[in-house]
């Protein structure tokens, strides 16, 4: 899909998307469009940085029980960030000169198609951890993902911030709510900063559930700038997990077989 298409990611991406071309085609003297574009951002990051950013897995589950083929994804944010552990939100990722790019959002993903919708919040700091930017980023489309397999033990294994392990009933499906899932997906979005240029970039996202590769063992993120080249690919931290749900590893519903009925008519048997 080209960047310069209409982005998948509903009316959250075609809302971004349209302030964004508003300022490219106005330019910055129209003061206007900007402050109506960075009231936008400025309401969109509250909500992508709240734990209601969690919503994208609702809709994910449902269509997931029709196609085993659909994720959804966490990365640094929603019941990721409750653990305690002040390392688990934001994700980070940091470029060879110490700059570095915090990242949170949520999202779902299509395998056989490579569609995707998902959005969330970044920070660009300098090594010194000044900020230089802020805003939001949209995801345009899904360049690949290798799944390392499920984990149904994954939250019990976190504690109790996790929830309980969403199985269902034992005379179901054994597997009809979002099971936590290893693996390694790539993304191609758009950085969308609160002043500034709108940029292209790669994310890579990394959960370290499954059957995890040796070399793959570090969770997190990287991303790499498209339009510069400049690779963010040490990830510092952040938690981040893909989720699915696995329709063809159920159990078969049984009924008990019912005992022929007596026939009273029937004549007794002779000795």
């Amino acid at each position: 899909m080209s960047l310069g298409g209409r982005p998948p990611g509903g009316g959250l991406a075609e809302l971004l998307m349209t302030r964004c071309q508003r300022r490219s085609s106005h330019g910055r003297k129209s003061t206007p469009n900007k402050s109506a574009f960075s009231r936008s951002i400025t309401a969109i990051t509250a909500w992508a940085a709240a734990p209601s950013l969690i919503l994208f897995l609702c809709a994910g589950s449902a269509r997931a029980q029709r196609s085993p083929t659909n994720y959804s994804f966490v990365v640094a944010s929603g019941f990721l960030c409750d653990t305690g552990d002040s390392g688990s939100c934001p994700a980070v990722a940091k470029s060879a000169n110490g700059d570095s790019y915090e990242v949170s959002g949520a999202g779902t993903f299509e395998l056989q198609s490579k569609s995707v919708k998902a959005a969330g919040t970044f920070n660009h700091k300098s090594a010194n951890g000044s900020l230089l930017e802020t805003g939001v980023w949209i995801a345009s489309a899904l360049i690949s993902f290798e799944s390392y397999g499920i984990a149904p033990a994954a939250f019990m294994q976190k504690g109790p911030a996790f929830g309980g392990p969403q199985i269902g009933n034992k005379h179901l499906p054994m597997y009809r709510s979002p099971l936590p899932t290893g693996g390694l997906a790539k993304f191609r979005i758009l950085l969308i900063p609160v002043s500034g240029t709108t940029r292209a970039a790669a994310l890579q996202v990394n959960c370290a559930l499954g059957a995890v590769p040796r070399e793959r063992s570090v969770e997190g993120i990287r991303l790499t700038i498209e339009t510069s080249g400049t690779e963010f690919s040490e990830e510092v931290g952040g938690r981040v997990m893909f989720l699915s749900i696995r329709p063809e590893v159920s159990a078969p519903v049984t009924t008990p077989q019912q005992e022929p009925a007596v026939d009273s008519a029937a004549p007794p048997s002779g000795h």
